[in-house]
């Protein structure tokens, strides 16, 4: 999620009116405010299903639900390569955009990695002997192990120091089709290189496990103000690649997660593209709807102006009521224990985060920003 999960920078209809700009707070807000919402639903049917039984119909409906609700880490990162992109193009000052990176990425996710060590210890659910085991932090400060959602943080960093790298293609503006058809074969030489070279113990910890989703970012920032009519012109062919994908990654999804053998390529493969797809879609949808209106856009841009701070707040408040009112009864009745669970830490958290931005200086010590 950031799984950024989470807001990364402040400011990102098929009817001929213009689209919204890129950097228009109404669609960064609402892309964001999409993807935590995934997130927090992602997480909470994770929890859910550790009360089902295999063999109920709910956990079958569930495991889809929670295999679809599975492309926010990617999308964040689409996001991240369209927005951090475009200012480079703009303004290339390196050294500025550097401390920023730095105070915006490297010290919350040490920060957030540490506060998570204790507080796994605090569970109970870690011994104590953790914090002073320099092979634990080594593992969990370079994999993003200190908490089960912090290698999103991590990921986000190294997205943040490669990104110059690719200025040079945005530069070349390649054409939309063409940067996918680039950035698939990237995903697929990486996953070869994985295989038979580097053999990385937990890949998705990494920014390499991503370069697809950055790289049609990276296109999509430097043809920028051609995007929206491109989506127009091609969402009909988007749609359909992306039901495709999804009826291919979902069922392995769901196998993988009920413990059934899945084919390591295959799944990797249909999982890319479910995942890149369902970002362009989401970011397509935000510049020609200009950020949802009424109420209910309101609502979304809402949450997702402390993005970051839902994404990295809600899990502990999750596992506290986990302890506290373990599901029980039918499985319906665990399903709405869960879905009340989930509801109330979105909406604790993103009160906390906008309560926390009246508090700047406090707000940037946590979260950078």
């Amino acid at each position: 999620m950031t799984a950024q999960t989470p807001a990364l920078e402040p400011s990102v209809s098929p009817s001929a009116a213009p689209a919204a700009s890129a950097t228009h707070p109404g669609v960064v807000n609402t892309f964001r405010g999409l993807a935590i919402l995934e997130v927090v639903s992602h997480h909470g049917s994770g929890l859910a299903l550790r009360y089902m039984q295999p063999e109920w119909p709910l956990y079958t409906m569930l495991a889809v639900v929670n295999r679809t609700l599975h492309f926010a880490v990617p999308a964040f990162l689409f996001l991240t390569a369209v927005l951090l992109t475009r200012s480079l193009l703009r303004a290339p000052d390196f050294k500025r955009y550097l401390w920023r990176r730095l105070t915006r990425g490297a010290w919350p996710y040490l920060l957030w990695s540490t506060l998570f060590m204790g507080w796994y210890v605090l569970l109970g659910l870690r011994p104590p002997d953790t914090l002073t085991d320099p092979d634990r932090w080594a593992l969990y400060l370079t994999q993003g192990k200190a908490s089960y959602h912090l290698y999103f943080l991590l990921v986000a960093l190294e997205a943040y120091l490669i990104l110059p790298l690719f200025l040079g293609l945005a530069r070349l503006r390649p054409p939309l089709w063409v940067a996918v058809g680039l950035g698939f074969a990237a995903q697929v030489g990486v996953y070869f290189l994985n295989r038979h070279w580097w053999h990385l113990a937990f890949p998705a910890s990494h920014i390499t496990w991503y370069l697809f989703p950055l790289i049609v970012g990276v296109a999509v920032a430097a043809r920028h103000d051609e995007f929206p009519d491109w989506f127009r012109r091609h969402r009909l062919l988007l749609t359909g690649l992306l039901l495709a994908a999804a009826a291919a990654y979902v069922p392995q999804g769901v196998a993988s997660l009920s413990g059934q053998p899945v084919v390591p390529m295959t799944y990797s493969v249909s999982a890319w593209l479910f995942t890149t797809f369902s970002a362009v879609m989401l970011y397509g949808l935000c510049r020609t709807w200009g950020g949802l209106t009424g109420r209910m856009g309101a609502v979304v841009a809402w949450f997702g102006m402390v993005s970051l701070q839902i994404y990295l707040l809600h899990p502990p408040l999750l596992q506290l009521a986990e302890q506290w009112w373990p599901p029980h009864g039918s499985g319906t009745q665990r399903v709405v224990t869960v879905t009340a669970f989930g509801l109330g830490a979105l909406l604790l958290t993103a009160l906390t985060g906008h309560g926390l931005l009246r508090l700047p200086a406090l707000s940037r010590a946590l979260f950078g920003r």
